[in-house]
């Protein structure tokens, strides 16, 4: 017999004297009834079986599992799957991430049925998880998750394994000059997990603002009729005016996220496969140089698909 603790959501769920013969697909019924994530979406981070994700008829009895081992289960309930993807009825096709001409993203947010759907948002949107004052005088910076500072595809014995390398020494950096604000596609339940594995709101180098949620975001529609939902900056800006286009920027590693503020959006490169990258990735490390370079100017002078020529950022747009 063994016992496990199951950590998912912020939560721990202890499952208790299990036979050893249990399998991996056992176990993760066990799971689904704790958490009500079905089998199907569960993935177990700490476990693995000769470096490998377990089969689901793989035996307990062969993983070398510790008693009272904290095992991190990544997972949906299907509720909230089908709420976060459930269209309107007869909502057109929609458009994959591909590079949409500056003038058409310009044009695409400037449409009135466009901003009404962002004013929408200013008047709707509550910011439940604001955790620390905007400072007088700073900028702000806008950071995505999945595969910008979590690889949250690979597998790992804890989630720190799945940080992208430099996270927290980019934040205690750019932190100088920026106020920092997490905005994930995802829910705030997942938002909240992810956050309080990578450690951010404890570091005392630096501050994240709030967090922000898949209810923030718009869906648009490009010149050819198709949909992508995006992140309207607009939203934090009609909430907090001391913010513009002018002081604000985005990362993220998907580009049509920046389609209602085309100058303000900087695509960073997808952080995956963390165990093969951890040890080259230096993306945030470059970009916080790049951050700390441009702090004093408006960014609306700027192009940021060129901020890897560092020399050249401080130029107006070319």
């Amino acid at each position: 017999m063994i016992s496990v603790k199951i950590k998912w959501s912020g939560s721990e769920y202890p499952l208790e004297q299990i036979p050893l013969s249990t399998t991996v697909k056992e176990l993760k019924d066990l799971i689904k009834e704790h958490t009500g994530v079905l089998p199907v979406r569960q993935k177990l981070c700490g476990i693995s079986l000769k470096g490998k994700p377990p089969p689901d008829e793989c035996l307990l009895s062969d993983l070398k599992l510790k008693n009272n081992q904290k095992i991190m289960m990544m997972g949906t309930r299907e509720e909230v799957i089908t709420e976060a993807t459930t269209a309107p009825e007869n909502m057109p096709e929609v458009m994959d991430d591909f590079e949409v001409p500056e003038e058409v993203m310009l044009r695409i947010s400037e449409r009135p049925e466009n901003l009404d759907k962002v004013a929408n948002r200013v008047q709707k949107y509550e910011f439940k998880k604001k955790f620390n004052d905007f400072r007088e005088g700073k900028k702000l910076l806008v950071l995505d998750i999945d595969y910008t500072l979590f690889d949250h595809k690979s597998c790992a014995e804890r989630g720190e394994e799945l940080m992208r390398p430099g996270l927290h020494e980019f934040l205690s950096v750019v932190y100088s000059e920026y106020d920092i604000v997490i905005w994930s596609a995802t829910s705030m339940k997942w938002i909240e997990a992810k956050m309080a594995e990578l450690g951010v709101l404890k570091n005392p180098s630096f501050k994240i603002a709030m967090f922000v949620d898949d209810g923030a975001m718009i869906t648009v529609q490009d010149e050819e009729g198709h949909v992508v939902r995006c992140k309207p900056l607009g939203v934090l800006w009609g909430k907090f005016p001391q913010f513009s286009a002018k002081n604000s920027v985005i990362f993220d590693d998907v580009r049509h996220n920046f389609l209602m503020a085309p100058k303000s959006g900087l695509k960073i490169r997808a952080y995956r496969k963390a165990h093969k990258n951890r040890g080259t990735d230096r993306e945030l490390l470059k970009l916080a140089r790049y951050l700390m370079l441009i702090a004093d100017k408006d960014f609306t002078t700027l192009n940021h698909d060129r901020w890897e020529r560092q020399d050249c950022v401080c130029s107006a747009t070319q």
